[in-house]
């Protein structure tokens, strides 16, 4: 996964969600819960970079900035609670798609 539209794509498949734009700055694409209007996919380009925004469970933040030097702690968040993934190739699509669905997990628990 490389690009902004792989990444809101499959964001987009999860039940209860849509697409934002706060800022109405364009680069900021969000995909929020629609029951808590929560965000659990942030994509934006930094840098050159296209990158997204994942909440992650404090016990998995570090394996995945352990195991991927593409993943970093979270650009303007909490960075105990979210970490950037820079969609730079270097991932397995299975592995970015496992962080977003573990972050729609942790954004949108009331989903069922």
């Amino acid at each position: 996964m490389t690009t902004r539209e792989e990444a809101l794509n499959y964001g987009l498949t999860f039940k209860g969600v849509y697409q934002d734009t706060p800022f109405h700055d364009t680069n900021w694409i969000l995909v929020r819960c629609k029951k808590n209007r929560k965000a659990f996919l942030w994509t934006y380009e930094y840098q050159g970079q296209m990158r997204i925004n994942v909440k992650v469970a404090p016990e998995w933040r570090d394996f995945w900035r352990n195991t991927y030097a593409s993943v970093i702690p979270g650009y303007h968040q909490n960075k105990e609670h979210w970490n950037t993934v820079i969609l730079d190739g270097s991932i397995p699509d299975e592995d970015v798609r496992r962080m977003i669905a573990e972050s729609y997990d942790l954004v949108c628990p009331e989903r069922k």
